[in-house]
């Protein structure tokens, strides 16, 4: 397989967009300039990030008019509070409705920007560049941008499409060991939730790609944007089988939220939800336990966790839970499996059931 891709998100009203993937996208121009409309730019970037990255995209951008904004590092600062330095930015600078917005950075940065994006003026355009290999399998595709509340994760947002996805993926060669494997977890999510012979894949191949190697991961990024861009062109606005992309995450909200946004990654608490959620489809009797443990040695192999933390209970857990937008008319909707690379929707799973997974993997 080449170690570049073009892949394209399909939406209706001329809405559709690439995803560009491969080495060195950051300094070639040409992925960039023909996704921005008018003569202004801001890049949406964090202090991480902007040392590493952003003198080399303002060098693509010579002839634009174009600011920056440095946003703290980390989810505890994806707030309200936060994106008005972005707001700030834009109207200090008089960007108007022609302007892009470029979100340079992990999941955090591409939410923000892209909600700032759709809340300016109505709505901008903005582009993603992501760079956090969950971002990049994930966040910065499929249009979701909002922020966290102190009472549950992005739940205030919108969905704003970007112009384009570019991903480079040598940028994953400055990103820490544990964001690696915490975007690991997304890309196994993608084969448990619809595509059994990608999981088969990933469970050969998981050995090369904690060692980065260039055409494995390049396929692995490429094979998860397809799969998710694919849900996305079916239910853009997650009325129906866009919510199978949230397998795992009811739960990994929950621990998220328990534990202060940004103490677990995302992809590290989506991993144990993953674990969960399993657990609870062979407790309903439609996989086995040997699944179950199947899917913890491939996440330990990863590095991921496979046990909630010790300080939550199932309570807690439940609390929490009931704040979920999956949650629909008072009845919990939870992604389940029927099979490997089958995920379904489920409201039926009895709260003893619910109680004794989250028991099953909870840290002694």
């Amino acid at each position: 397989m080449s170690c570049q891709q073009t892949l394209t998100v399909n939406l209706s009203d001329n809405r559709s967009y690439p995803i560009y993937i491969g080495q060195d996208l950051l300094n070639d121009a040409s992925y960039l300039r023909p996704h921005i409309k008018g003569q202004q730019v801001c890049i949406v970037t964090n202090t991480t990030i902007a040392p590493l990255y952003l003198d080399a995209l303002i060098s693509l951008l010579g002839d634009y008019h174009v600011d920056s904004v440095l946003l703290p590092d980390g989810e505890s600062y994806k707030s309200l509070e936060t994106m008005n330095s972005i707001y700030n930015c834009l109207l200090e600078n008089t960007h108007n409705r022609t302007t892009t917005l470029i979100a340079l950075g992990g999941g955090v940065v591409g939410d923000m920007c892209g909600y700032a994006a759709a809340t300016y003026q109505r709505g901008v355009n903005f582009i993603q560049i992501p760079t956090t290999l969950l971002s990049q399998v994930d966040s910065s595709v499929g249009g979701k941008t909002g922020v966290n509340h102190p009472l549950g994760k992005n739940m205030i947002g919108a969905f704003h499409q970007p112009q384009a996805v570019i991903i480079d993926t040598n940028v994953l060669k400055t990103l820490p060991a544990r964001e690696l494997s915490a975007g690991l977890s997304e890309v196994v999510k993608y084969g448990l939730l619809g595509d059994k012979k990608f999981y088969h894949w990933i469970e050969e191949n998981i050995e090369s790609l904690i060692a980065l190697d260039e055409s494995v991961l390049t396929e692995a990024i490429a094979r998860s944007c397809q799969n998710k861009a694919d849900i996305v062109a079916l239910d853009e606005r997650e009325g129906g089988v866009r919510a199978l992309l949230n397998l795992g995450h009811t739960f990994g909200h929950a621990i998220e939220a328990a534990q202060g946004y940004g103490v677990w990654l995302h992809g590290e608490a989506v991993s144990v939800g993953m674990v969960i959620a399993l657990e609870l489809s062979a407790l309903m009797g439609k996989i086995s336990h040997d699944e179950v443990d199947r899917l913890c040695r491939l996440l330990k192999k990863a590095d991921l966790p496979t046990s909630s933390p010790n300080n939550m209970t199932a309570k807690q857990f439940l609390q929490l839970m009931s704040l979920d937008k999956k949650v629909l008319d008072g009845r919990l909707r939870l992604i389940l499996l029927d099979a490997i690379g089958q995920a379904v929707v489920r409201d039926d799973a009895s709260m003893s059931n619910i109680v004794q997974a989250i028991a099953s993997h909870t840290a002694k």
